[in-house]
């Protein structure tokens, strides 16, 4: 039995878990936050605890790694990460081939977690789909034909970065109104922040109410999971902030599915988990953006946020030659 170990460098959280192959229930599996002041040392030194607690003796057979950012997977090297400094041209496939001395593979997260999905989740049984992951970031992964499709220099599925609001806020990567600036759960966060913190003494009790309640008046604890929070109690400023959100999405999904017709498209990430509200309005906005003739679903991914982890098992798999796991055993 093939022991298969996979990774998960999120922009914020680390993820690692160990499987047999044929296995769908994970032999162990540790996170732990990245700290706020991480850097790509940190990352790999937290990473290299959980590898080491979960292993203990035990050696793999191969490993799948899931990476937050741009990654050349021809040769398993970092780009950059867009949330963590200290990543740009880092070998992390080789890195962890001549450590653990096993073949190792590498991928960017959005890449892996569409892998994930299509082989294990949300994705089985369709030959093309889309899948997104609104979270620290948004980003997307493409699978074509049944297999992933990176593009010419690997950088296919940035929905994230797609502009939908030209005169919007300025997203991190220097463009106005991307999806990810108007989407992600920190952006959302510091939204929130901004617009509270502006309110005139009069009304500041009158408008982000529960917003303010769920951090006790502390603006600096407002995260995106807060604003999710307060949505579903019906919090105004957060509704409009995930109504935007949505928006902002629903036109970037219908506009790819005008332009590469996928059969679906799997949304992932901590905000897809803020409630019906923004379902509603992802699935109005792509529908009304696309052409009528254009069809297509829009489903929450099935395997939560283990969906890179599933899909760094496929790549581990995929190095060794396995095909399809369903069928092992």
């Amino acid at each position: 039995m093939t022991l298969f170990l996979a990774l998960d460098f999120g922009g914020t959280k680390l993820a690692a878990a160990m499987v047999n192959g044929g296995s769908r229930e994970w032999l162990g599996y540790e996170r732990a936050l990245s700290p706020t002041d991480a850097n790509a040392n940190t990352d790999l030194e937290i990473m290299r605890s959980l590898i080491y607690s979960l292993l203990q003796k035990a050696k793999p057979g191969a490993i799948g790694v899931s990476f937050g950012g741009p990654v050349d997977a021809t040769t398993g090297t970092v780009r950059l990460s867009h949330h963590v400094p200290g990543w740009e041209n880092i070998p992390l496939q080789d890195l962890f081939r001549e450590e653990f001395g096993v073949p190792t593979r590498v991928d960017n997260d959005a890449n892996v977690a569409a892998l994930g999905e299509h082989r294990f989740g949300a994705g089985q049984g369709y030959d093309s789909l889309f899948y997104i992951t609104v979270s620290t970031g948004v980003g997307g992964g493409w699978i074509l034909n049944g297999k992933p499709w990176r593009g010419a220099e690997g950088m296919a599925g940035e929905i994230g970065h797609m502009v939908v609001d030209p005169n919007g806020p300025v997203c991190l990567c220097g463009k106005r109104g991307c999806v990810e600036r108007l989407a992600s759960g920190p952006y959302m966060a510091q939204d929130a922040r901004e617009v509270l913190g502006k309110e005139p003494p009069g009304r500041q009790e009158k408008r982000g109410e529960v917003l303010r309640g769920l951090v006790g008046g502390d603006l600096e604890l407002i995260t995106g999971k807060v604003v999710s929070e307060a949505a579903a109690a019906g919090d105004d400023l957060a509704v409009s902030l995930l109504s935007r959100a949505g928006w902002a999405l629903g036109l970037g999904i219908g506009n790819v599915a005008n332009l590469m017709n996928p059969q679906r498209f799997v949304l992932g990430g901590g905000v897809t988990n803020a409630g019906e509200g923004f379902w509603d309005m992802v699935r109005k906005v792509a529908r009304e953006t696309a052409l009528p003739e254009v069809n297509f679903d829009i489903v929450s991914a099935a395997l939560g946020d283990d969906a890179p982890l599933w899909g760094a098992v496929a790549l581990a798999e995929e190095v060794l030659g396995v095909k399809d796991y369903r069928h092992q055993g």
